[in-house]
């Protein structure tokens, strides 16, 4: 997923999570879509489940809160619309599924599937996202590393190809100090796949330091448009302004990277030569003084 830079490095790919925050309305869907691409983002991402196969029958008998994300389910009517307009939009259309029977609606529409944290101890769900053939992101929210471990061993088992892990912090919002971005580099060197940081923090500095010092393949992140959103009240939503700086800022801090050679830059190779010449310790080298033109015009 992505293309390589001039470098031949591939630049950080922002996914931008819409959760429930679609209303259950198609416009609203395809206007985070056109909203997405115009913030700079490479992939949308939205989610498939229906209620009554996300919670066990005994919660949703005893708990109205939980009855009440029935609100939040994503109609299956809306895939192909969604899918459509994500490659009309050069983007990747992407989505979690909460059940076998959405993996199965899923396996033709989408260009990756997502496994969210809290399914991330479901082998059979990971068997049946692998064994589709698409590329894989899971989030790692809530787990030790020897169950991020035995998921990926599961997923690569069943014929998971293309696989991108996301550290995760299932807080919402995240405090900043407990994001633990450090865990990328342990995970990187554990399993030898691609490492991503998926955001609950809203914070910039956060997404900078996983792109920039922990080289974050993937930024998965919450988009609400306009703060009307069913998720964006806990504070782990970003609105679009607020992304468009952070995805802009990201691409010119990866594009100063550079090659690692210490040497003059393009934009300073002029100057070398006004250096203060060694012989007497005045600017420029003499053999500049011999041949300046001047300027003065009395």
């Amino acid at each position: 997923m992505g293309q390589p830079d001039g470098r031949g490095l591939m630049p950080p790919l922002f996914v931008a999570e819409i959760s429930s925050n679609h209303n259950r309305n198609l416009d609203r869907c395809l206007d985070f879509v056109d909203t997405a691409a115009g913030i700079g983002c490479g992939a949308v991402k939205f989610q498939l489940f229906r209620l009554t196969d996300l919670f066990a029958p005994e919660i949703l008998a005893r708990s109205r809160r939980h009855r009440q994300r029935q609100a939040y389910e994503l109609p299956p009517a809306f895939l192909p619309a969604l899918a459509e307009r994500c490659r009309r939009q050069g983007l990747l259309f992407g989505c979690t599924p909460f059940s076998l029977d959405a993996v199965a609606r899923l396996a033709k529409l989408a260009d990756f599937l997502k496994i969210a944290s809290y399914e991330l101890l479901w082998t059979p769900l990971l068997e049946a996202c692998a064994a589709t053939g698409l590329p894989v992101m899971l989030s790692t929210g809530m787990a030790d590393a020897a169950e991020v471990g035995q998921a990926v061993s599961v997923l690569r088992r069943a014929g998971c190809r293309e696989l991108t892990v996301l550290h995760c912090v299932s807080a919402y919002p995240l405090p900043p100090e407990q994001a633990n971005l450090a865990a990328m580099d342990s995970l990187r060197r554990a399993l030898g796949t691609k490492i991503g940081w998926s955001d609950h923090s809203r914070q910039p500095g956060v997404i900078h330091r996983a792109v920039h010092r922990f080289g974050a393949d993937v930024v998965e992140f919450h988009l609400d448009l306009d703060g009307e959103g069913a998720e964006y009240g806990p504070g782990h939503c970003w609105l679009p302004r607020e992304m468009a700086a952070v995805i802009r800022d990201a691409a010119i801090g990866r594009a100063a990277d550079g090659d690692g050679i210490k040497q003059a830059a393009p934009s300073e190779r002029a100057d070398r030569d006004w250096r203060a010449d060694p012989a007497d310790g005045l600017r420029p080298r003499r053999p500049v003084r011999r041949t300046f033109p001047g300027d003065d015009e009395s």
